[in-house]
């Protein structure tokens, strides 16, 4: 989301709202029995930090979007673990090969400019048997929303600082080599119908880098 200045603080606004329809659950769900040292890519105002679990030790949150980045750093001083808080992209991780635990992409793989690049270097931070948890909305399975999801990809990409509401996110971290270990795919729709039902289909889940 780097360069995106307007859409940051328009976030900022919505991201409490969403929390409060139901997205505080799914984080709560996404990160539960994480344990060791990680990674979260895409990290935006930092509303995942307090639903960390006490078995983390340490998240190098990475965010290139400077306001959404200072307010994640704002919430890293609330969280119950360490959290430092980092200017850079999914794609370019500033740590070493095999660094991590796991790694957490939240409501971020549907907007990172090079997808499989981003995945790509998250396989490459994490140690062999690394686990990585994704949070994120997805191309439907229904061909009709499908079809009107990628006509309007290239207006909502403008407008909503690259996003893309017709990623097959779950085939992608497959063929970046992870080993997918778990999916729950579901409807959900974290603001007003007309435009959120475009991004309706969601999964959270777990893969592994073998």
């Amino acid at each position: 989301m780097s360069g995106h200045p307007l859409f940051a603080r328009f976030y900022t606004c919505l991201s409490g709202r969403a929390d409060a329809l139901g997205v505080a659950d799914h984080r709560e769900e996404l990160l539960s029995g994480l344990r060791g040292r990680g990674v979260e890519i895409g990290a935006g105002n930092g509303r995942n930090f307090v639903h960390y679990p006490h078995g983390v030790t340490e998240v190098l949150a990475i965010e290139p979007e400077r306001y959404l980045r200072a307010r994640a750093v704002e919430a890293a001083r609330k969280a119950a673990i360490p959290v430092a808080v980092a200017d850079a992209s999914a794609e370019s991780i500033p740590a070493a090969d095999g660094s991590f635990d796991f790694a957490v992409a939240s409501l971020v793989l549907c907007s990172v400019p090079d997808q499989q690049a981003a995945l790509s270097e998250v396989r490459r931070a994490l140690k062999p048997g690394g686990e990585l948890r994704f949070y994120e909305h997805v191309r439907s399975e229904s061909g009709l929303l499908a079809r009107v999801q990628s006509f309007v990809a290239p207006v909502w990409r403008v407008l909503g600082a690259g996003c893309r509401p017709d990623r097959s996110t779950v085939s992608a971290i497959e063929n970046a080599g992870f080993v997918i270990e778990q999916v729950r795919s579901f409807s959900f729709e974290p603001g007003p119908r007309l435009a959120c039902g475009l991004v309706s289909p969601h999964v959270i889940g777990r893969a592994r880098r073998p």
